[in-house]
Parts: structure tokens; sequence; C-alpha cells
């Protein structure tokens, strides 16, 4: 067979994958899970993935918590990771024989030191899901407080005034909610799977960077309501 028709095979071992792993009112396809369910059939295949960096790019934002009379307790930074990469399939049996695949991967993270780990596994993960077309279990049981945003009250104008920014000043902007997104999610022990999921969901947009800033607000509005809620149960 040729790489094309090894591919297909792959592609007929597996027609669906359900959501298994479990996280904290939600259901996810973890990345270990899609890659299991092309191993046997990969390696039967004789085909490998060869992934190459070709850039990267890392961006830090640090986000300040006051407390109720506005000091400030603790300062959290959050670093995201971007590669821009080469995906390369081989025919184990004919190395000269590849297909080359440009694609991206991110990863957010707390530490700092496993952005690049977290972009490639994302990156691997929806390489598999998008070349073999795979369909995921779209019925998420994570219906909880995120899908309660906050929304105009009827009879209310909540329409902010337009401001004149700068692109500099937009940009900083919005990687300071991205930021807080990440923060939020690490404190609530939300995976990045579980965020991709609600974007997907709820603004068809697979990263933060894609969202726009009154969505990436529409997250944080219901993060905090989460958080507020979960402490209210604890105490």
């Amino acid at each position: 067979m040729n790489i094309y028709q090894k591919l297909v095979e792959v592609r007929k071992a597996v027609p669906y994958l359900k959501k298994e792993a479990r996280g904290n009112q939600y259901n996810y396809t973890a990345s270990s899970q899609v890659l299991a369910s092309v191993r046997e059939k990969m390696n039967e295949m004789g085909l490998l993935i060869i992934p190459k960096i070709l850039a990267a790019r890392v961006s830090e934002q640090t986000v300040e918590h006051k407390n109720k009379d506005g000091e400030v307790f603790k300062k959290t930074s959050t670093y995201f990771t971007e590669l821009d990469l080469e995906m390369i399939w081989v025919n184990a049996e004919n190395p000269e024989e590849t297909i080359s695949v440009p694609w991206y991967g991110q990863g957010v993270d707390i530490a700092g030191e496993k952005g690049v780990g977290k972009a490639l596994t994302y990156a691997e993960k929806y390489l598999i899901l998008k070349t073999f077309n795979i369909p995921t279990d779209q019925d998420d049981p994570d219906s909880f407080q995120m899908k309660h945003y906050d929304e105009p009250k009827e009879g209310q104008n909540n329409t902010p005034t337009p401001k004149v920014v700068s692109s500099k000043q937009a940009d900083e902007a919005k990687g300071k909610m991205i930021s807080e997104v990440a923060i939020l999610c690490s404190e609530l022990d939300l995976s990045p799977e579980w965020l991709e999921a609600k974007l997907q969901k709820d603004f068809g947009k697979k990263a933060l960077a894609e969202c726009t800033e009154v969505q990436l607000r529409r997250v944080i509005n219901g993060l905090k309501k989460h958080k507020a809620q979960k402490a209210q149960k604890e105490g």
C-alpha cells in the first residue's frame, strides 16, 4: 500500500470517539484516548508522525489578585505558548514516501516549563482527529454554570460605550483576559480539553486567542460565577 491507502485503513478503524475522560462536571476526549484509538492500527500499517517545530511564540501575562479593599495579595503569571509546526506522516516501509501538513499547536501553563509539551500534545490530538475525520460525542454533560453568562436583563441596555484604543492596547487587554481565564481554570481544576470544548460549543472557536474581547469577558464572568458558587458550597 502507498501512504494514502494506509491512512485510509487507519481512518476505517476509528469510526467514533466517546468523551470518556471525566473532569469537574464535564466529560471530554483526552489526548491519550485519541492517540490510543489509532496507535495499534498505525503500528500495523507502519505509519509514523514526526513533528517539526518551525517557529515558537511565548507570551507572559501577570494578573493581580486584590482583596475587597483593593490591596494586591497575590500575583499569578501565565504563559501562552504557540507553535507553528510541520507534521510529517512517514511510511516506515518506504521512508521516502511522506506527507507534510502545516499545523499549529498552543498551550497555556502557569509554571511556564510545560507550555511546549502542551502545545505539541494539542497539535497531535487535533491532527489525528482532523486527518481521520473522527467524530466525538457532542452531547456534553457540562451544561453547568458557565452557560449562564451574565446577559443584559430585560429592558436594560448594557451596550458599552465605544472606546478608541490602539492595536497595542487592544492586544495587551486581550492578553490579560486570556491570562485571567487560564488562572481561573487552574483554580477550578478545569482542563484545557474542557476549555476547548466550551469555546467550540459556545462560540465555534478552538482557542482563546480566536475569541473576541466580548466573548472572553463572558467566559470570565461564567468562571467567576462558578468560583463563587463553589466557594459558597464549600463554606
